[in-house]
């Protein structure tokens, strides 16, 4: 058992901090922003809760991120009252937010500096996968480091891989996050195609979907595409928010990545729409508008 400190109770982080504490057997403090769904935890799971992120932090072993973008995870970690200042020597920060490689890095100096360790440690499963204790985790970090914090990780994950060192999680996750939007457009384009030459899409798929073009996107979000029904996952604005980084971060590696970029601007449409809290599978919305 280990101490730990869980920072941010989104719809991912609320069941994951739930996982450490009760498959993970841990000793557990969350804080949130809203301190009332931090108590909402507390009376659900046990464990206590912080006033601030460095109230929460104080004397862990293992602190836990997991907020909205760069600023969000600077303000809880470097801020003032952040977790930084409260990390006592050998502790490990370790951070699952969908954020930059750049910030990744100025935490790694940070937690240094404390003499600690840091793990950028963004994670894909959604929130089903958070619920479930089944996330894909991919971690940047130094071996040894990695390797002291993977026992705590499993206890929300299903797969958590080593990508390399600090800001390769991040990388990483750029590099899912590059797939699945050019996968869900073009199961978009797919069933559009499909109900516009007539054919019955439970059949089509049942049938496609044990081939090539079978993916966990197709399995999991046709039924739903197909009724026009877009509430089930990732939401639009958080997915423009990822791709905003995985753009960034292609104009400084020299990555080409037009259908990254084409797809980013349909989720634009999307959200012109009036859907930002649509999940990501509402690319098919845009093609079907009238």
């Amino acid at each position: 058992m280990a101490k730990v400190a869980f920072i941010g109770l989104g719809v991912m982080g609320y069941p994951m901090a739930g996982h450490l504490k009760t498959k993970g057997g841990h000793d557990v403090t969350v804080y949130n922003r809203t301190f009332s769904k931090a108590e909402a935890w507390v009376a659900a799971f046990g464990g206590k809760a912080g006033k601030t992120p460095a109230e929460a932090a104080r004397d862990a072993d293992f602190v836990f991120t997991c907020v909205g973008n760069d600023d969000d995870l600077r303000s809880v970690t470097i801020g003032e009252d952040g977790v930084i200042a409260a990390l006592k020597p050998g502790a490990v920060l370790i951070d699952n937010t969908t954020a930059s490689a750049e910030v990744a890095r100025e935490l790694d100096e940070a937690a240094r500096a404390k003499g600690c360790a840091f793990i950028d440690a963004p994670v894909s499963g959604g929130q089903a996968g958070a619920e479930n204790g089944v996330l894909t985790v991919m971690c940047g970090a130094e071996e040894a480091v990695f390797e002291k914090a993977r026992p705590v990780i499993d206890a929300y994950a299903r797969m958590v891989g080593l990508m390399g060192p600090v800001g390769s999680g991040q990388l990483a996750k750029m590099v899912n996050q590059i797939c699945i939007a050019g996968l869900v457009q073009g199961l978009a384009e797919g069933i559009h195609f499909g109900k516009q030459a007539g054919l019955d899409i439970e059949k089509l798929v049942e049938v496609i979907s044990k081939g090539a073009a079978g993916s966990w996107q197709m399995e999991n979000r046709h039924k739903t595409m197909n009724q026009g029904k877009y509430d089930f996952g990732f939401a639009v604005d958080w997915m423009r928010k990822d791709l905003g980084i995985v753009l960034s971060e292609a104009r400084r590696n020299g990555a080409k990545l037009p259908v990254t970029a084409l797809v980013d601007q349909f989720y634009g449409d999307v959200q012109q729409m009036g859907g930002r809290r649509w999940d990501t599978s509402s690319l098919l919305a845009r093609l079907e508008k009238k």
